[in-house]
């Protein structure tokens, strides 16, 4: 709350002021009646006056109060923010082929994958976030959707490819994503590709598809997953030969204005989720209204009524002639 008028205020100083004039001075000025003896006025008839001066008085004081503070021009503030959000269509592209089992990951590739996506996810509020995932052939495990309960509950569900559809085709994943964002309403359309491997598959080579993607600008980050080390171990299978192909995931990073990151370990995939969450953060626009609302009639109205009540009182109740 404000005052448009706060020199009005300063007239408060004029109230103790007048209860001193009055105390000292007023009092004398008054209309008096002279008897020859007070023992003829009864105690109760004493009170009664008395009381109904301090009223008049009283009434008096907040009447001017009253008045000073409409004078015033108090008024509440309330500030109002409306806010629109620019929002992301971000799919993640997931690597299910085979050699995602390994277990240089604990507990393996695919497992750590899943967490550290889900926990991407659960920081994107406002974002619309799909799921792709690809081996031999690209599959869309969910749509773009903002529903967080629902994209976390089909990661879960996400598991290797069978053995007919095993392989890594990278370039029909980012083709097939690529479909899936190039109709977006949105300013800003994400990929984010992990693999662990080269691609070894499906009818469309993955630069080009790359640039594809970059024609309906849709930016690619890369993640290549996995040890430095020349092999690694499949529980059960034995070992496997590690074949990330980094040169391409970096040509499609850089074609489509992406990023491409090497994960080596479970920390390592953590950190590149995180910074990716802080390179592509939605832009929320805040415009602040102020409204006012005035409340001087909260005091000249009463004051009003009160002083009109006070004089019609003076005169019929109490038949004062001034």
């Amino acid at each position: 709350m404000d005052f448009q008028n706060p020199w009005f205020l300063l007239l408060f100083v004029l109230i103790p002021i007048l209860i001193g004039w009055y105390r000292i001075v007023g009092s004398k000025k008054e209309g008096t009646l002279r008897i020859s003896s007070t023992q003829f006025i009864s105690e109760e008839f004493k009170i009664i006056g008395k009381r109904k001066h301090r009223l008049l008085q009283s009434l008096f004081f907040i009447v001017l109060s009253l008045v000073i503070l409409g004078l015033a021009r108090p008024r509440l503030i309330d500030n109002l923010q409306e806010s629109s959000v620019s929002v992301i269509d971000m799919l993640l592209v997931l690597d299910i082929s085979s050699s995602m089992l390994a277990d240089d990951f604990p507990p393996n590739r695919l497992e750590a994958v899943k967490k550290t996506a889900s926990n991407f996810i659960e920081g994107r509020k406002e974002d619309r976030i799909g799921i792709l995932v690809f081996a031999g052939e690209s599959f869309i495990q969910c749509p773009l959707t903002v529903d967080k309960k629902v994209l976390k509950s089909l990661i879960k569900e996400i598991t290797i490819a069978t053995k007919e559809h095993d392989g890594t085709a990278i370039g029909m994943a980012i083709a097939n994503g690529t479909n899936r964002l190039r109709n977006s309403d949105v300013e800003s359309r994400v990929m984010i590709l992990l693999s662990d491997g080269s691609n070894n598959a499906g009818e469309i080579d993955p630069k080009t598809a790359a640039e594809l993607a970059a024609e309906y600008d849709i930016k690619i980050y890369t993640i290549g997953a996995g040890t430095n080390q020349s092999y690694t171990r499949i529980p059960g299978r034995g070992l496997i030969r590690n074949e990330i192909d980094e040169e391409t995931l970096i040509h499609i990073a850089q074609v489509t204005g992406g990023k491409f990151f090497r994960a080596t370990d479970v920390e390592a995939l953590e950190s590149i989720y995180a910074e990716i969450d802080l390179l592509e953060k939605s832009e929320i626009e805040v415009r602040e209204f102020t409204q006012y609302e005035e409340l001087y009639g909260w005091f000249l109205i009463p004051a009003f009524l009160l002083g009109l009540g006070m004089e019609t009182t003076r005169r019929s109740v109490f038949r004062s002639k001034t």
